[in-house]
């Protein structure tokens, strides 16, 4: 089972070198703090116009931040309204992404401007306990997980529908017609189990390598529930997984759940229905396994969901 090293492997990789700056009413401007960290000889490398901000959940008393990156011209275009990516595991995903939306449109626009919010662990937590409670839609969590609690994502997803997409929308010029959940393994089995329950939540819904083994592939019974109530699904679906995910004798994993067939199965099932607002896409990255396949994974994904316009 590979569900949540990635994390863990990027961080000691040295992805995550970089750290985002504290931002309240009372924080100082960016560049100011900025200035303040790099004249600490061996401070922390301050990720440059990004901010935190603290959204409690009041419901569970737990303290989430969401870590915000605004595009280049959002200042220079103050009657623009951007569309709003919101990632999982912010800890690593959210640099990620935000140097591959940057990066890619170097030599021209190939992605379309967002506002990046990523959605962090709760605090006080580490990532394996947030993400296996949070992003989990059952409490039958894998044997080796433990007893960490799982089966909290309905409860996680009330969350964010009642605060931080409220939030995000009252602070910054989103457009609330276009949000974008982007989710990475247990995150993937969080935007699913919103596309199943809440699609309207967000208009694209990029599930990386989906998690749609966990208890017994539950999140397939969802989808059957799902589909025996309702004639549509209006959602845009795009779907990756790497081509290692899979056992057998050429994979780096011998053992462990074929993703590469549950994707697949995935998009059969969803296509078979002809619901007319549904567009769904998947993809099959060679040569990578559920650590690697990220960041490639994220790119193909911003490409496929925003790509930039004429």
């Amino acid at each position: 089972m590979r569900t949540v090293g990635l994390a863990m492997t990027l961080l000691a990789a040295g992805v995550l070198s970089a750290c985002t700056q504290k931002a309240d009413a009372q924080s100082p401007p960016p560049a100011a703090a900025s200035a303040s960290a790099a004249s600490v000889e061996g401070g922390p490398y301050v990720l440059k116009g990004t901010q935190v901000w603290t959204v409690p959940d009041p419901v569970s008393g737990r303290d989430y931040e969401v870590f915000v990156s605004l595009p280049a011209s959002y200042e220079a275009s103050p009657k623009r309204r951007y569309p709003v990516v919101f990632v999982t595991d912010a800890d690593y995903a959210f640099p990620i992404i935000r140097q591959v939306a940057r990066r890619v449109n170097l030599d021209g626009p190939v992605i379309e401007e967002f506002i990046l919010v990523g959605l962090s662990y709760s605090r006080g937590d580490n990532g394996v306990v947030s993400r296996n409670r949070d992003y989990t839609p059952t409490p039958n969590g894998p044997r080796n997980a433990g007893a960490t609690v799982h089966g909290q994502g309905p409860a996680y997803q009330a969350y964010l529908k009642s605060q931080v997409i409220p939030f995000v929308e009252g602070r910054f010029r989103a457009d609330p017609a276009r949000r974008v959940l982007l989710g990475h393994s247990y995150g993937g089995l969080l935007g699913a189990q919103i596309l199943f329950t809440d699609p309207a939540m967000f208009h694209a819904y990029v599930l990386g390598s989906p998690s749609f083994w966990f208890d017994k592939r539950h999140m397939m019974t969802m989808e059957a529930d799902y589909a025996r109530a309702h004639n549509d699904l209006p959602a845009e679906v795009f779907m990756y997984v790497g081509g290692y995910e899979a056992p057998g004798p050429s994979s780096r994993h011998a053992s462990g759940p074929d993703m590469v067939a549950d994707m697949k199965a995935m998009e059969r099932v969803l296509k078979s229905h002809g619901y007319p607002g549904l567009k769904v896409r998947s993809t099959v990255l060679e040569d990578e396994d559920h650590l690697t396949v990220a960041p490639v994974g994220f790119t193909r994904a911003l490409m496929a969901v925003l790509p930039a316009k004429p």
